[in-house]
């Protein structure tokens, strides 16, 4: 009941329109219970009394209410179909806007897929049962109790003999129920892990095809399809038992009234039509008493996508505006660390008394070999994590003191992966500043070395990049991404090992492209290159988390340490 309440909020802005849905439907509700008793009555006209012209009239008032019940049923369809899309697009967008506000911790604890099981199906499996069925509850409850009163005042004995199966229906459902949910569970939790393994093989198809493991891969979704139909098959099972346990019940009791019902008219003590329009009425009931149980079934399946959906609405991101968190002036390029450390949830420190002073304008190369906290430091220096000890400021500022967006707008990151999204190479350029003009744009493709292959492709600048970019080569990916961080003219840029996928050609003109980039700028670069390396300011030396050397190019070349071993390494790489 908690994630019931919790879904309020996103019901309230709408509570007029499913008010009046529920109205539209309730009297959908009360013209059926008309329309049975008014064919009780047409039965009498009929059959006993014969009366010609008091059947026209009655058909004439059945063919008015017939019309009259179907404006309000498609008023009624209408406005529940617009409440529950309106309502479920609401709930995605508050779902997908709050998985952005989530820190990078969370996403690198969970796989892609996991995530969109989560966003687009477990979403669906609640839609139903928050929107359409408190509405649908609303009919079936005028059907109840108006049916009940109608039969409590045709033939009290009779109506008991319907409401004596009302127990046994609940009791039934409460049994079949926790087994339902604790199998809607499974399956939403096995469908998550179909859908990852989707995206990660599609993802990596080239990986997939170079590796010749097409049949690993089948072989793999065949198991997760298969775990997923044998829950779904044992959720059918259930409800195979399930739906024909309550047919069975209720028919039970429309047949103990046609017995005891038949027997009354045989004896005089009730008409034809009166048994006709209470037969008719005890067959209305089954409805609500089956829906009743069918909704508490799907109540109990959709507690399980409810606590999923949930679980992500109730993570709170690690990193965050603090209360009072003050807006970044204008950053002038100071940056310094002072003992930072920083670890992961595995509790192993990745960084450990860290700290360095960068001036404004500088050019620092953060070097060290595989696993030595390189790209974790870049994080930090981005707040994509904060520090677990010590502290970063830029121009005096601690960064966990200030604004995120503020923090944002004016750094800028370039990583070694580049990312694309779908659409255009000029939507893709613009992303780094929204309010760019074309103008604007093309300077920047210009200063990037982009514009040139941009033009030669036959769409120029609108042409789509596809999926990752995956219309274009890695060094055109590359040089669209430096574009976008042009754009965005920050003051503060990390370049991520950025060039190490460029050929010769490519890294000359991105190269080109830094440099102008670079000038004035404070520039944190890990790199590979050497000529990177040779042209920097200052070059940090990272090992097991730590600082172990810093100094220029020449000065450590000269000492002859891990920085000596690592550059001379990598030349004899380069040069064989």
């Amino acid at each position: 009941m908690f994630y019931y309440t919790r879904f309020y909020p996103f019901l309230k802005p709408y509570l007029p329109q499913m008010a009046g849905a529920a109205v539209l439907a309730m009297g959908v509700a009360a013209l059926n219970l008309a329309l049975l008793r008014l064919a009780g009555i047409l039965w009498d006209l009929i059959t006993v009394r014969r009366d010609v012209h008091g059947m026209t009239y009655a058909i004439g008032v059945f063919l008015g209410l017939v019309a009259a019940q179907g404006l309000l049923s498609m008023g009624h369809s209408y406005l529940t179909a617009f409440v529950s899309q309106r309502i479920m697009a609401d709930f995605r967008t508050n779902l997908f806007a709050h998985l952005q506000q989530l820190s990078l911790s969370f996403f690198a604890r969970r796989r892609t897929g996991e995530i969109l099981s989560r966003l687009m199906n477990d979403v669906s499996v609640i839609q139903a049962t928050v929107t359409e069925t408190p509405i649908d509850s609303a009919k079936q409850l005028v059907t109840f109790v108006g049916g009940v009163a109608f039969l409590l005042a045709m033939n009290w004995r009779l109506c008991l003999l319907i409401l004596m199966v009302l127990p046994p229906l609940v009791l039934v459902a409460r049994l079949f129920g926790k087994r339902l949910k604790a199998l809607s569970t499974t399956i939403q939790d096995q469908t998550a892990s179909t859908t990852t393994l989707v995206e990660e093989v599609l993802s990596g198809i080239r990986v997939v095809k170079s590796f010749v493991q097409t049949q690993r891969e089948t072989l793999r979704f065949a198991a997760q399809v298969s775990a997923v139909l044998e829950s779904a098959l044992r959720r059918a099972a259930v409800l195979a038992v399930f739906v024909p346990t309550i047919t069975l019940l209720t028919f039970a009791a429309a047949a103990a009234v046609l017995w005891y019902g038949g027997r009354q008219v045989i004896e005089g003590v009730v008409s034809p039509g009166d048994l006709f329009a209470f037969v008719l009425f005890a067959g209305i009931l089954i409805g609500p008493f089956g829906s009743a149980a069918r909704v508490y079934a799907q109540i109990k399946e959709a507690q399980g996508a409810m606590q999923r959906v949930f679980e992500i609405l109730e993570t709170r991101p690690d990193v965050t505006d603090r209360p009072g968190a003050l807006e970044m002036p204008p950053i002038i390029g100071h940056v310094r660390a002072e003992r930072v450390g920083f670890s992961y949830d595995s509790g192993q420190a990745v960084l450990s008394g860290v700290s360095f002073e960068v001036q404004p304008g500088e050019m620092v190369a953060i070097v060290g070999p595989t696993g030595a906290g390189k790209t974790t430091l870049v994080n930090l220096l981005h707040r994509f994590y904060d520090p677990t000890e010590g502290s970063i400021t830029i121009d005096g500022h601690d960064l966990r003191s200030v604004r995120l967006d503020s923090l944002y707008r004016q750094i800028a990151l370039v990583p070694q992966e580049m990312v694309l999204f779908g659409g255009t190479i000029f939507d893709n350029i613009q992303y780094g500043r929204q309010d760019a003009t074309e103008a604007e744009v093309l300077a920047a493709s210009q200063a990037a070395h982009a514009h040139e292959f941009i033009t030669a492709t036959p769409e120029g600048y609108h042409t789509i990049v596809g999926e990752k970019g995956v219309n274009l080569s890695g060094g055109q990916r590359q040089r669209l991404a430096i574009a976008r961080a042009v754009l965005k003219n920050p003051r503060v840029l990390l370049l991520d090992e950025a060039t190490s996928a460029l050929d010769s050609e490519s890294e000359r003109l991105v190269q080109d492209a830094l440099d102008r980039l670079m000038a004035g700028r404070t520039t944190f670069v890990v790199a590979h290159r050497l000529t990177t390396i040779q042209r920097a300011d200052r070059i940090l030396v990272l090992n097991r988390g730590r600082i172990v050397e810093e100094g220029t190019h020449a000065s450590l070349m000269e000492r002859k340490g891990l920085y000596h071993y690592l550059y001379t390494l990598r030349l004899a790489e380069q040069t064989a």
